[in-house]
C-alpha cells in the first residue's frame, strides 16, 4: 500500500494572510494512523486546517478531533476545478496550515483512465507538490521503483519528496533512502518505525468515529510521541513553500435562495453523525437556524421548522433509540403533519417501522436490516423524476452509498413513489432512490452540496412554507 501527502502554501494565495499552508495525502494502509498524529504534531506550532479527498464521514472526524478545526471534504467528482479552490480557501481563512488527507492511492478514482475524484485531481486543482508515504515493508530497490512509476505517470503531478512507513532498522531506512535518492532524485525526508500497536478500532464502514471513543485524543498524542522525530517537519514545510500561486478561477459551492428566518434540526450524537460541514454551512447561508438534537437522549424534539437527520450507526444502538418512544413520536407526528423531512443512509433506517426487530419511527412501513457484506459501495448519479424538499424534476447530481444495511422492498410490498432514478449505483429498490411519503424524503445516496448547490436554501424554503 502506499501513503501520500501533499503540500501548497497559503502565504502565496490568500490576500492579507501570511501564512503557510501544508497539504497532506494518504491513502489506506492497514490500521496505522500516520495521517492524524502528523495533524497533531502540526497542531502544536501551527493553526492547522484539516482536509480529507472523495466521499468520507469518519476519517475527517479524527482530523478535527487531531488539530481542533473542522475537516473538509474535496472531491472531484462532487467538484469543479473552481470550486475545490472554493472550499478550500473558506476553509483557510486565519488558518496556517493546511493537511489534507487523500483517499486510496494517488491517482484511484472513479475510471482506470481519467483523474475524476483521485486525489492527483485535487493535488492538480490545488497545484500542490506531492510527498509519497510508502509502506516500505521487505522494500529497498523497489521503493525507488514505486517512486520512479507515480513520477513517471502523471508528469503534471509534481512528487516532491518521500517519507518510508514500516521501516524495521535505521539500516534498512539508510539503504532505500539511499535507492530512492540516488535513482528516482527524489528527497526522502523521514522514516517511521514498524510499530503494530499505532492503530485504531474499526467497523463495517471502517474507523469507529471519534464522537463515540472519549480517549481518542489520548491515543493520538501518544502516537504522536512515538513518531515525531521520525520526519524531517522542517524539511517538510520547505516542500510545502514551493507551491505556486493558484490563479484559476473559483466558483461558489452553494447557493443562496432563501432571505427569510427559519428553523432547522439536525440530528447530532453518537449514532446520527454523518454529515459534510458544508451542508450546514449551505442552510446557514440561506438563513436558517441550525437546531442540534439527538434521537438518542433527548426526550423530544426542538422547536424547529424542518427536520435533517444524516447517516451514521443506528443499526448499533438500535435497541436504544427504540427504548426512547417520545422521541419516536414526535418524528412521526412532525411526519403526519406535512412538515418536512430529510433523513440520508442510516437516518432513513431510522425512519423506516424497525431496525432488525427494534421499532423505530414508522414513517416508511419497511424493515432494514445489517447484512454481513457491503450492499452498495460507489459514487452514483441520480435524476429527480419530481419535485421534492431538496431538489427539482429533472435535476442530476452526483453523490455516494455506502452501506452494509437494506431496506426489506420487493415488487410486492412497495407503497411510496421514489424520487430519484439511480443512473450509477444502486440505490434503495430497483435503480432508485428517495422514498417519498408526504414531505418527508428519505434516500441512500449521500451527496455533497457542491454537486447540488441548491440543497440548503431549497430545504430552508420547503421549511418555511411547509414546517409552521
Amino acid at each position: 500500500a502506499v501513503k501520500l501527502w501533499f503540500y501548497n502554501d497559503a502565504k502565496k494565495i490568500l490576500k492579507n494572510h501570511n501564512k503557510m499552508t501544508i497539504i497532506g495525502l494518504t491513502g489506506s494502509y492497514g490500521k496505522t494512523s500516520t495521517k492524524y498524529i502528523l495533524s497533531r504534531i502540526l497542531s502544536e506550532k501551527y493553526n492547522v486546517q484539516p482536509f480529507k479527498v472523495g466521499p468520507d464521514y469518519i476519517d475527517p472526524s479524527y482530523h478535527t478531533l487531531a488539530t481542533g478545526n473542522t475537516s473538509r471534504n474535496l472531491d472531484s467528482f462532487f467538484m469543479k476545478d473552481g470550486q475545490v479552490r472554493d472550499s478550500y480557501l473558506k476553509a483557510m481563512k486565519d488558518k496556517d496550515i493546511a493537511v489534507i488527507e487523500g483517499v486510496r492511492g494517488l491517482y484511484e478514482g472513479i475510471d482506470s483512465i481519467n483523474d475524476i475524484g483521485s486525489t492527483a485531481s485535487v493535488a492538480k486543482s490545488l497545484k500542490a507538490p506531492v510527498v509519497l508515504i510508502i509502506n516500505s515493508r521487505s522494500l529497498v530497490k523497489s521503493a525507488a521503483a514505486l517512486v520512479l512509476g507515480f513520477k513517471a505517470l502523471d508528469p503534471e503531478v509534481n512528487i516532491a519528496g518521500v517519507i518510508l512507513n514500516k521501516v524495521k532498522n535505521k539500516a534498512h531506512y539508510e539503504k532505500t533512502k539511499r535507492s530512492i535518492e540516488e535513482i528516482t532524485k527524489t528527497e526522502v525526508i523521514g522514516g517511521i518505525v514498524r510499530d503494530d500497536n499505532i492503530s485504531i478500532e474499526q467497523r463495517h464502514l471502517g474507523l469507529v468515529p471519534a464522537v463515540e471513543r472519549e480517549n481518542s485524543l489520548k491515543f493520538i498524542d501518544i502516537w504522536s510521541e512515538t513518531i515525531k522525530n521520525s520526519i524531517d517537519l522542517d524539511r517538510l514545510v520547505e516542500i510545502a513553500k514551493t507551491a505556486p500561486k493558484i490563479t484559476s478561477d473559483i466558483v461558489p459551492i452553494w447557493n443562496k435562495l432563501n432571505k427569510q428566518p427559519v428553523k432547522i434540526g439536525v440530528a447530532f450524537d453518537e449514532v446520527f453523525n454523518f454529515y459534510y460541514k458544508e451542508y450546514i454551512e449551505s442552510l446557514e447561508a440561506n438563513n436558517a437556524k441550525v437546531v442540534y438534537f439527538s434521537p438518542l437522549k433527548d426526550e423530544g424534539l426542538p422547536d424547529v421548522d424542518g427536520l435533517y437527520i444524516g447517516g451514521g450507526y443506528p443499526e448499533l444502538f438500535s435497541k436504544q433509540l427504540s427504548a426512547n418512544e417520545n422521541m419516536l413520536k414526535e418524528i412521526k407526528d412532525f411526519h403526519l403533519e406535512s412538515r418536512p423531512i430529510f433523513a440520508e443512509c442510516g437516518g432513513l433506517m431510522y425512519l423506516m417501522n424497525s431496525i432488525h426487530e427494534d421499532k423505530m419511527v414508522d414513517v416508511y412501513p419497511y424493515k432494514s436490516i445489517l447484512t454481513d457484506r457491503v450492499q452498495a459501495l460507489k459514487y452514483t448519479i441520480a435524476e429527480g423524476t419530481q419535485d421534492n424538499i431538496i431538489s427539482k424534476k429533472g435535476e442530476k447530481f452526483n453523490g455516494h452509498e455506502f452501506h452494509y444495511s437494506k431496506v426489506i422492498v420487493d415488487k410486492n410490498n412497495i407503497k411510496h413513489n421514489l424520487a430519484f432514478n439511480i443512473l450509477r449505483g444502486k440505490g434503495s429498490y430497483n435503480l432508485q432512490d428517495g422514498f417519498m411519503e408526504k414531505n418527508t424524503l428519505a434516500s441512500y445516496v449521500h451527496t455533497h452540496v457542491a454537486a447540488m448547490p441548491d440543497f440548503g436554501g431549497n430545504l430552508a424554503i420547503s421549511s418555511l412554507e411547509l414546517g409552521g
